[in-house]
């Protein structure tokens, strides 16, 4: 039965919020799963590496699978664009499960050599280019413009779930069974994500909201190449008044402030001597304000004035995580890392929300890929920037200076109309 069928059958369906919606649901198990399978995935390779093999190659294992991701992620957004992202979605989650499933069997016969770990590595790191951008694109097929948010902020809290349930699951299968048991527990959760995925149906493309409706392709490949297609993208996303500088806002953003989180709050750590309590802590802390944002944007599902808000949350964000730094009790740095996760929650779920919400939805795969690589490929290259400079100048001034460089993003939004004046469309329910 066609969507237009199935919708004249029916009769008018009236639009339930995203929460409430069983194919959401579905959808969010799915993801859930995959994602919680992601971590254990990486605790049992860095576990495995690091029993058959010294510091610099445990280094190598866990940093393969980043180079092919990165290089590999444009590409990712043209396949979803040309080839349907159901196609890619279920295809490259199924490559992910029977890669894993082998690698558990393998290594449950024998010791995993760092060879066999590498390879598994840049293998997961490729397929993960084309499951990113096409998982990613999926919000705007599922949902209607009005619950976009909302589903945004229902993803951040599966990323959340599974960064806090992931790794003491693979912890556990490790200690109850080794690298064996963490590989085959993770395929069990991506082959677990597969009927699910399977189950959800997704809204035509250009079509007003007729529900659940079956799943229609995206328009047809256009005659040109892969190539055309990509450069098609980036063109794309260039004239786009409103998309192209949203991404420039979050690259900005994650630039500034990622690598300050990350690589540079364990060296203040060391530096305040606050030992690694105090550490899980500050990080715990960031994790809480987050959660919270991610859970204001679910229950309200739209924010007024988007774009200004936007912003706001971005400076509140910045202007934390250099006072953490700052600070000198342990107390108030956990208490500054909760507000800069609410802000910064609330300020990534706005985002992605506009983003997605003003896409042509021909291009989401192409224009989901290039805000993906912002975090998985461009921020990461700011890990040794920030720890060598803390290296030489010490905590504070680098905090200071990734603030500011972070708020470069707050001035791009507030000088850009189409970013300030932006708004995320009213709740019909």
């Amino acid at each position: 039965m066609t969507a237009a069928e199935t919708a004249s059958a029916a009769g008018p369906v009236a639009p339930r919020p995203a929460h409430r919606d069983a194919n959401v649901l579905r959808w969010l198990a799915a993801y859930t799963a995959s994602l919680i399978g992601d971590s254990v995935y990486f605790v049992a390779l860095a576990w495995s590496a690091q029993k058959v093999a010294g510091p610099a190659e445990v280094g190598l294992v866990m940093a393969a699978g980043a180079f092919p991701r990165a290089l590999l992620m444009l590409g990712g957004g043209v396949a979803a664009d040309r080839f349907g992202v159901r196609r890619i979605v279920l295809g490259s989650d199924a490559v992910r499960c029977v890669l894993i499933l082998a690698v558990a069997a393998g290594v449950a016969v024998t010791a995993p050599a760092v060879w066999i770990l590498v390879a598994l590595a840049l293998a997961f790191g490729a397929v993960d280019a084309l499951f990113v951008p096409a998982v990613g694109a999926l919000p705007p097929r599922i949902t209607t413009p009005d619950q976009l948010a909302r589903v945004t902020g229902m993803r951040t809290l599966s990323m959340r779930v599974s960064q806090i349930s992931g790794p003491p699951l693979g912890g556990l299968a490790m200690g109850l069974g080794g690298a064996p048991a963490a590989f085959a527990v993770a395929g069990a959760l991506f082959a677990l994500s597969l009927p699910l995925l399977l189950t959800v149906r997704l809204r035509p493309l250009n079509v007003p909201d007729v529900g659940d409706a079956a799943d229609v392709r995206s328009d047809p490949p256009a005659p040109a190449g892969a190539w055309q297609d990509l450069l098609g993208g980036l063109h794309y996303l260039r004239r786009h008044p409103l998309i192209g500088p949203l991404i420039a806002v979050i690259a900005i953003s994650e630039l500034g402030l990622t690598g300050t989180l990350n690589v540079g709050m364990i060296l203040l750590n060391g530096e305040r001597g606050w030992g690694p309590s105090g550490y899980g802590w500050i990080i715990s802390g960031f994790g809480a304000g987050a959660t919270a944002g991610a859970v204001l944007l679910t229950v309200a599902g739209r924010l007024p004035r988007a774009g200004l808000t936007l912003a706001g949350t971005l400076l509140v964000g910045c202007v934390g995580a250099a006072a953490i730094a700052l600070v000198p009790a342990l107390p108030l740095a956990v208490a500054l890392a909760a507000a800069v996760g609410l802000a910064m929650g609330v300020c990534g779920t706005l985002a992605n929300a506009l983003v997605q919400t003003a896409a042509d939805p021909a291009y989401l795969g192409r224009v989901t890929s290039v805000v993906m690589l912002t975090s998985v490929g461009l921020a990461p290259m700011s890990y040794p920037v920030v720890g060598a400079a803390i290296g030489v100048w010490g905590s504070a001034p680098v905090f200071v200076g990734c603030g500011v460089f972070g708020s470069v993003g707050v001035v791009v939004a507030l000088t850009c109309g189409t970013v300030r004046r932006s708004e995320l469309p009213g709740i019909k329910n």
